[in-house]
């Protein structure tokens, strides 16, 4: 099972993303190590990308979801996956891939970045994301509150992905 955990920047997407497969016992891949520096640097900058910046970017990811797939292996990845063009490009022709999306109030989202330190991404591209992001349709994928705590997050993640629960 591949699990795709999405959302804008500061919503989590990392923290439940290590914490989801730390508790199904498999790998995580976070999609910042697979942007460019190009891409990296462009965003420091505050420069929102483009998609034609996306694209190898997209390619990229999709290609390690392949490789865990082709390998037998469960794996979360965590990426922003705004638009649904870029969901159906990382989806390709696996039906069996589970989106969760992180979802929460701008200014929460905000407040995060502004205390978030040593990342790349500049806390004011939030809004550009924001108007980019194409919300999941329902039953495309889980939505997650993401005012709750992370562990609350990651054990309904778990149980709706048909993990058994933690004792």
């Amino acid at each position: 099972m591949i699990v795709l955990v999405m959302g804008v920047s500061g919503s989590g997407k990392t923290t439940i993303g290590e914490r989801l497969a730390a508790r199904l016992g498999c790998g995580f891949s976070d999609a910042d190590q697979f942007h460019s520096p190009a891409n990296k640097a462009k965003m420091s900058r505050g420069i929102a990308l483009t998609d034609a910046d996306r694209q190898p970017w997209l390619l990229a990811i999709r290609a390690a979801m392949d490789e865990q797939r082709r390998q037998g292996r469960d794996h979360v990845f965590a990426c922003s996956a705004l638009k649904r063009r870029y969901r159906e490009l990382l989806r390709g022709a696996d039906d069996d891939l589970r989106l969760v999306y992180l979802q929460g109030p701008p200014d929460l989202l905000a407040r995060r970045l502004r205390q978030r330190t040593g990342h790349f991404f500049a806390p004011e591209l939030l809004a550009d994301q924001l108007a980019t992001l194409e919300p999941p349709n329902p039953g495309e994928a889980l939505v997650m509150d993401i005012r709750q705590p992370p562990e609350v997050i990651v054990e309904r993640i778990a149980e709706a992905l048909g993990s058994p629960p933690m004792r």
